[in-house]
């Protein structure tokens, strides 16, 4: 039984369409990143899995039941930084909050809940900042705290959009190896949607490329190929090998820049 299985899926926002008739069988463990050009619909594709979208067509199942908003094995981290207005809470308020609810004043934990809270800050290793206010922490102590928010219920589905994002070399390998850590623990899917896939490629399954209204899943090397990637994008790409890593190249656009 795989843990998420996307049965001729399309997306569409009017008369754009952003995913066709995709099909995808994902397994317990996987770790899956989610790459395309921006505006190709990797977000999309993360809150459709999260039932907040509807698809135009197709369905998607969760451990075999058909996909309801709000599944209690699923864990989200959106793309988006937190409000303002929750920028003064510390990282360890915003979790009881996730816990409980906002209600007048903090809410009042039981005992299971409070080792719940501590357990998700060890495992992110956020000890030596949880308590500080969440707005005057780094983006990368941020993303660990917004991890920890994610992890909370022990989900077996960690969606991630753009954890990457704004953070330097350093800082995303600790966290792709965190990420990485905590799905061995929980023995989790992780589709992690991101604009590079050279940081991910030691620890990535497989991949889900989207470009044009296209998708396409498989290894690496299957997918991140010339022939591939022009079919997805409708235009000849080439793949270039540089020191261990992967560039995406518009051939037209060389062409073009060639002949001025």
């Amino acid at each position: 039984m795989p843990a998420i299985a996307i049965k001729n899926l399309s997306l569409a926002f009017g008369d754009r369409q952003i995913i066709s008739h995709f099909n995808a069988n994902i397994e317990c463990g996987e770790f899956i990143g989610i790459f395309g050009p921006n505006g190709s619909g990797k977000s999309t594709l993360l809150k459709t899995i999260l039932g907040l979208i509807t698809p135009s067509q197709g369905e998607i199942y969760i451990f075999d039941k058909l996909q309801q908003q709000g599944h209690i094995e699923i864990g989200y981290m959106p793309q988006l930084r937190p409000t303002t207005s929750t920028g003064q809470l510390s990282g360890r308020a915003r979790l009881m909050a996730c816990l409980a609810g906002f209600r007048w004043g903090l809410p009042l934990l039981n005992k299971q809940q409070q080792a719940e809270i501590d357990w998700a800050i060890h495992l992110v290793k956020a000890e030596s900042y949880a308590d500080r206010p969440f707005s005057q922490l780094s983006g990368g102590e941020q993303q660990r705290l917004l991890l920890a928010q994610a992890i909370l219920n022990k989900p077996k589905i960690l969606l991630l959009d753009e954890p990457l994002n704004n953070l330097d070399p350093k800082h995303q390998e600790s966290l792709i190896e965190l990420v990485n850590t905590i799905r061995q623990q929980l023995n989790a899917v992780v589709l992690l949607a991101a604009h590079d896939l050279n940081p991910l490629l030691q620890v990535m399954d497989r991949i889900i490329y989207l470009a044009q209204g296209k998708a396409a899943i498989g290894a690496v090397a299957e997918i991140v190929t010339n022939e591939k990637l022009s079919w997805l994008y409708g235009t000849p790409i080439e793949v270039i090998h540089h020191k261990q890593q992967l560039f995406v190249i518009n051939r037209d656009i060389i062409e073009h820049d060639d002949h001025h």
